[in-house]
């Protein structure tokens, strides 16, 4: 540093207030760097036992509820086995489609208690509903989850008044859209 740096050092170093007054001492100024050869690259050692462990797993986790086709797939079903079994492997056409792709959650939340409670007006026994498998966001820094409406909707099927009219849930086979869909199976009319 040149005298006239070292001078303005000092006085902004008179100037300032400990963070911690109980201890003594009064702030250096820093000192030059010194020049550093580049060092050839150490030889490479065997790693302890203890380094090879996979890394702890991270203590904060955003992702709370698991994800609904495992939560639906692990549940009893309601309907008759033989059927269910019919329903889960694809085998049962849908009488009718609802496609929320490209929806807000509040309009999706609409559309489909309008259409299901239409579906069940008309005695309708099975329908579909598309929801997309959602965007992800690939860096990972995105807390909220991935497919709103495929998380959300198994949820709005579960709660008044749709759930006086669905008798099950079930993640939609591969050829009714996989991932992004489920079949309703919808109660008869009383």
């Amino acid at each position: 540093m040149s005298s006239e740096e070292r001078a303005l050092w000092e006085r902004v170093a008179a100037s300032a207030v400990p963070l911690h007054p109980a201890l003594p001492g009064k702030v250096a100024p820093p000192e030059e760097p010194a020049l550093r050869l580049p060092q050839p690259p150490p030889d490479p050692l065997p790693l302890p036992p203890l380094a090879r462990r996979p890394p702890p797993e991270p203590r904060l986790r955003l992702d709370l509820a698991p994800d609904p086709r495992i939560a639906l797939g692990s549940r009893h079903p309601v309907m008759d086995r033989r059927r269910f079994e019919k329903l889960r492997r694809g085998r049962l056409e849908p009488e009718e489609r609802l496609d929320l792709h490209g929806m807000t959650s509040e309009r999706a939340h609409s559309a489909l208690a309008g259409f299901i409670l239409g579906a069940h007006v008309r005695e309708l026994r099975l329908v579909l509903v598309i929801t997309g498998k959602g965007r992800s966001d690939e860096l990972g820094h995105s807390p909220h989850r991935a497919g709103i409406l495929r998380h959300s909707v198994p949820h709005w099927l579960s709660a008044p008044p749709l759930v006086a009219c669905v008798l099950e849930v079930v993640p939609a086979h591969q050829r009714h859209g996989g991932g992004g869909a489920y079949y309703v199976y919808l109660r008869r009319r009383r």
